[in-house]
């Protein structure tokens, strides 16, 4: 599948990703030959989670021996796909107990991020977490002092970290073309109900068929509700809502590319304007985040925007706003540039006639009036560089923890890209919901007093 960067009508041919993993996949494995698979493991096998293990299957290079999940459906909806051989249970723990798992994938509700992936790394299991890397900000560190002392490979499931677009986007960065960076634009709007989190609820949804304590965690008791155990990112108790859902991908992928490691103040707001079905997350969410000066770029400010009542298709993206180039990101990139006024223009209609003939005489010396013509037409200098037709981020980020998994070589976003990501995100919440401003200090990884 080869797909073509177009640049200024020419295009050059992009390296057939099937051949490229064919090749990779030739790196030492732990102690078993490459040609055989690394055995893993789903833990909450919800929509994502069996995204996640469907799509790492797909690469060749896994086997899926084993599947976790609060709600007997799912187990046997697991038997149906993968087989009646693979081990299946709704107590993570008897997971982590078994020598023929190498690795698990967390697709657990938010709430649960934290404490599988480091029960699992104690455990001596390779760990892939789906984003956000946590619940709470609190929850961060831990989870990184947990895979350096393990020693064990920690993915975190953002997967623009892996994709050729991002990666595209980050050379056109790196490059310089766009000046000056004043300030990046990011959203993520929708309006459907799945896109809202209205997830669909089966009819057997029942206390014998969920189990409703293992799920609520360490989120407050309350009575068995299906709406919350089948729609938990509708709820504080459980997810981290639209900052967790979404924002933490823009992070993601803006650190990426900028090669940044967060902001030092967060501000949130929005509200709960359409889906008013329960929920206690607004549908409508805004952050604006102040981006400290380093070493690769100056201080500039980001702008994020979630609105799941957008009135037209999902659409998602970027625009880094540069002072002499524009580019936008997904789901391809595109380098506008933004060519500097010839002259600065005026305003003088408020001088009396005298000072006004005086000025434009001065004027037009300066600046000589050029007559409309072809030659004079402004040049826009677009390029725009397109993927690969079909391609999929999400499937090249699971190549990359399969083949972090047999070299025992670093991953693409480990536990601390993961929480410079989410740590900004879970923030957000903590802005809107107690009306503040939020000062972090991404270094650290710690809220400042």
């Amino acid at each position: 599948m080869e797909g073509l960067w177009k640049l200024s009508g020419k295009t050059e041919s992009v390296v057939n990703r099937r051949e490229f993993i064919g090749a990779v996949a030739v790196a030492p494995m732990l102690a078993r030959s490459a040609n055989d698979k690394i055995q893993v493991a789903l833990i909450g096998c919800g929509g994502m989670g069996q995204t996640d293990a469907r799509t790492s299957v797909s690469t060749g290079m896994t086997k899926l021996v084993a599947a976790c999940d609060c709600y007997d459906g799912r187990l046997e909806r697991m038997r149906e796909v993968y087989g009646n051989d693979i081990f299946t249970t709704r107590d993570y723990k008897e997971i982590l107990a078994r020598q023929d798992v190498d690795a698990v994938i967390v697709g657990t509700p938010d709430i649960w991020h934290r404490q599988i992936s480091i029960d699992a790394m104690k455990a001596k299991k390779d760990v892939y977490c789906e984003k956000p890397m946590v619940q709470h900000v609190d929850d961060g560190l831990p989870v990184i002092a947990a895979q350096r002392e393990s020693g064990r490979i920690m993915q975190v499931g953002s997967q623009r970290v892996s994709s050729i677009v991002y990666k595209k986007a980050q050379e056109v960065f790196r490059s310089g073309a766009l000046g000056k960076l004043n300030m990046v634009e990011a959203w993520w709007d929708r309006n459907s109900a799945v896109g809202a989190w209205q997830y669909a609820i089966p009819s057997d949804a029942s206390t014998p068929t969920c189990d409703w304590e293992q799920f609520q965690g360490r989120a407050p008791k309350t009575e068995f509700d299906p709406k919350r155990f089948f729609r938990w990112r509708c709820y504080r108790d459980y997810g981290t809502g639209v900052a967790g859902d979404l924002f933490v991908h823009l992070f993601s992928g803006l650190h990426l590319i900028t090669s940044s490691i967060g902001p030092t103040r967060v501000f949130a707001t929005g509200g709960l304007h359409y889906w008013k079905d329960g929920r206690d997350v607004p549908d409508l969410f805004y952050g604006i985040y102040d981006y400290p000066e380093t070493a690769t770029h100056p201080a500039f400010n980001l702008v994020l925007r979630v609105n799941f009542a957008a009135g037209a298709k999902e659409s998602q993206g970027f625009r880094f706003i540069g002072s002499e180039a524009i580019m936008t990101v997904d789901p391809n990139v595109t380098v506008t540039a933004t060519a500097p006024e010839k002259e600065p223009g005026y305003t003088i209609n408020t001088f009396d006639r005298d000072e006004q003939e005086k000025f434009l005489k001065q004027y037009h010396a300066k600046y000589p009036e050029v007559k409309p013509s072809p030659a004079s037409m402004r040049n826009s200098h677009v390029f725009t560089y397109d993927p690969p037709k079909g391609y999929d981020d999400h499937y090249d980020h699971h190549v990359n923890f399969a083949n972090a998994v047999r070299s025992r070589k670093p991953v693409v976003e480990d536990p601390t890209f993961g929480f410079r990501a989410a740590g900004p995100a879970v923030l957000s919440n903590v802005s809107y919901f107690e009306n503040r401003i939020v000062e972090w200090d991404p270094t650290t990884m710690k809220v400042k007093a």
